[in-house]
């Protein structure tokens, strides 16, 4: 008989998202009539930047003629973008990265949940909480943890709260942790880490000889000096750093997909009997051998973005972005609420009134005022609580939907 994967029945319900719209789909179902804005699931709404619409539509025409047609590319990124990346990206802010370190994907989120592949099951893995639930989920998914607690924890899963009362600063471990997953500007709380603070976290594994899954796919969107574009900008951090970037939220690529990983050369993972081995080549060999490479036309679009007219048109749309951020981060603190976030990035994280849980807030919200926001308890246990919206809407429904909580949420 064929047997399955009996990790995927540890997982709990439904995936958040999809629970978010299947509660939507349900209250329309019943209010036909009611027009419900979206400040929920982190989808952008703009379009994308004209450079890479120009660039797509040359590159379409490339694909008409059998001079320029393009058929398999290489698998980690044509070297067009990855040197387009390697300068701009990196280059430009003092970090040193060659080209074999750079894998260009289909997205931040595929990166995230693949890379754990190249690590063995025995590893002890450490996420802060609240988080972006596929850190957890392909973990659980890949067997390296045990079954889920009374308290929604998992057993064999490393816990490190973010919240209010540490002011939104993870702790160390305090016992030893082997993949250490840390997403910066953070999902969903849009607090930060300094480059200070994450220093600590690159020597901490440099004296464990653990790995940092560093997400910085909302770094475009960092606005404080002292909070790291990337985490190579730490000194050791090439040493025990993987950093996953993303055109998605920075470009308007969620229905393009783009994205990619930088994997320096000089990290290193371990064998059973104690021996180094090089994490670039191991990745190269799972890239190569399950993913044909991103299309040509797409990769065009994602060098348009790192041109200079790009680059200008790209800061006009994050703030565009965090002009909505102020806008609901003002409105809700009109109204007495607490909020965090914001300011570094798109999401704004408030604390609900109290007596009330997560998905109690949610509920109401959509009820009262026909507003989807995000329950913090679906990003971990410490999200309870706690409650997402995000700026990525239109001018129009951002200043719209914090009217309705000004005049319709009962507090």
């Amino acid at each position: 008989m064929a047997l399955v994967n009996e990790n995927y029945l540890k997982l709990q319900g439904s995936y958040l998202f999809a629970e978010v719209a299947h509660r939507v789909q349900k209250f329309k179902a019943e209010n036909p009539s009611a027009e419900v804005i979206s400040l929920g699931i982190g989808d952008v709404t703009l379009p994308l930047p004209q450079a890479s619409i120009e660039a797509m539509h040359k590159a379409v025409d490339e694909m008409a003629h059998k001079e320029t047609f393009r058929g398999y590319g290489p698998e980690q990124g044509y070297d067009f973008l990855r040197e387009k990346i390697r300068d701009v990206i990196y280059k430009s802010r003092g970090v040193d990265i060659a080209l074999d370190e750079i894998f260009v994907s289909d997205g931040a989120k595929s990166d995230c949940g693949n890379i754990q592949e190249i690590f063995g099951e025995d590893n002890t893995i450490a996420i802060t909480d609240p988080v972006y639930p596929v850190y957890l989920d392909t973990n659980i998914m890949a067997g390296r943890t045990g079954l889920v607690k009374e308290d929604g924890t998992f057993e064999g899963v490393v816990y490190m709260p973010s919240t209010a009362e540490n002011n939104f600063t993870p702790s160390l471990p305090t016992q030893h942790v082997d993949m250490i997953y840390l997403c910066c500007p953070n999902n969903p709380t849009g607090t930060t880490l300094s480059k200070e603070e994450l220093a600590k976290w690159v020597q901490y594994a440099k004296e464990n000889k653990s790995i940092i899954l560093y997400d910085a796919a909302y770094s475009a969107y960092i606005t404080e000096d002292d909070v790291p574009r990337t985490i190579y900008e730490v000194e050791g951090a090439k040493d025990v750093a993987i950093e996953f970037r993303s055109f998605s939220k920075t470009a308007g690529f969620t229905g393009t997909r783009c994205g990619y990983i930088v994997l320096p050369k000089t990290v290193m993972g371990y064998t059973k009997d104690g021996k180094a081995q090089a994490l670039n080549p191991l990745w190269n060999r799972r890239h190569t051998t399950k993913f044909n490479g991103t299309a040509y036309v797409v990769q065009r679009a994602a060098e348009a973005v790192l041109t200079p007219e790009g680059q200008q048109q790209t800061k006009e749309m994050v703030g565009y972005y965090m002009e909505n951020a102020k806008i609901i981060r003002e409105g809700l603190a009109s109204l007495g609420l607490t909020t965090f976030g914001g300011v570094n990035a798109p999401y704004i994280w408030l604390k609900v009134p109290a007596g009330m849980t997560s998905w109690d807030f949610f509920d109401k919200l959509l009820h009262e005022a026909n507003i989807v926001g995000t329950p913090g308890s679906g990003f971990g246990p410490s999200g309870e609580g706690y409650f997402r919206l995000t700026a990525f809407g239109s001018r129009e429904n951002t200043i719209k939907a914090v009217e309705r909580i000004k005049t319709q949420l009962k507090l």
